[in-house]
């Protein structure tokens, strides 16, 4: 039986060299995006790896299409040994900027996705006692952001849910991880949800915004962070929490003295201990 990898958001970015990588270590790679149409550069990117991708449509915000595809995967390959959420949307706006639609889309993307495609695939990481469910979040996710209040506040949220669920799910082999990347070179910036006008907060989303493009402009490579979280993924080492570079744990150390997540999980792991 192939050891299968299911990954999100796989069209350009990160998220391309991390399937293109998780091949390279001889996983059978499931290859998601919503329009394969796009998928170009992920093809071209293997050719060149001299690895093959199995490369299928989906839109993480459909949870019905998600619960199609694990099952037509578990059908035809077998189980699922590793899930990477990658898929995710930054938003550029402060409160008064944003509907609550937006708000709703950032939870959407970036939070009940990543929640939704966990679900499909533990049952079958927990029979088979074996598994790897690790979610791409962001620095955002670990630190609050002006001008990131919908999107902090739902990386915020599915780490939350995922360091709650990692210790129920270790308890049947299942290392549930995420992995917090810094600013990466890609488009993600540009697909960034943002107001058409400042009004009020005008000279100080242009400060932010000018702020930003500099710390793209040095930004980790897509290459170099998707090389990251395919380690994280297949690492033998255990970790909750992962970041994609040095500099990324400089970031969440601001916030986080607990870098690598083991403090929260020795702390919360005597709860459930008698089970």
């Amino acid at each position: 039986m192939n050891d299968i990898a299911l990954i999100t958001g796989t069209s350009s970015g990160m998220g391309l060299h991390a399937a293109v990588e998780l091949a390279r270590h001889g996983l059978h790679v499931v290859a998601t995006m919503r329009d394969t149409g796009k998928a170009g550069a992920l093809r071209e990117a293997a050719a060149v790896a001299g690895v093959e991708l199995d490369v299928r449509a989906l839109d993480v915000v459909d949870h019905e299409a998600a619960a199609r595809l694990v099952a037509e995967v578990e059908a035809e390959l077998g189980g699922i040994r590793v899930l990477v959420n990658n898929a995710g949307q930054g938003s550029v706006a402060t409160a008064e900027q944003l509907t609550m639609a937006q708000i709703q889309a950032q939870l959407d993307v970036n939070y009940l996705a990543p929640v939704n495609l966990a679900k499909l695939v533990l049952p079958g990481m927990r029979e088979r006692g074996t598994g790897r469910i690790l979610t791409v979040t962001s620095v955002g996710g670990a630190v609050g952001q002006p001008f990131a209040d919908a999107y902090c506040g739902a990386k915020f949220a599915v780490e939350g849910f995922m360091q709650s669920l990692a210790v129920v799910a270790e308890r049947f082999g299942v290392g549930v991880s995420v992995i917090e990347p810094a600013a990466v070179a890609s488009a993600f910036v540009e697909n960034a949800v943002r107001p058409e006008g400042g009004g009020p907060y005008g000279a100080l989303l242009d400060a932010y915004i000018a702020r930003t493009a500099g710390a793209f402009a040095n930004a980790q490579t897509a290459e170099s962070a998707g090389s990251a979280i395919a380690a994280a993924a297949l690492a033998d080492e255990y970790r909750f929490r992962w970041q994609s570079s040095e500099g990324a744990t400089r970031f969440v150390g601001v916030s986080l003295a607990d870098t690598d997540g083991g403090a929260v999980l020795d702390f919360t792991r005597p709860w459930i201990a008698a089970g």
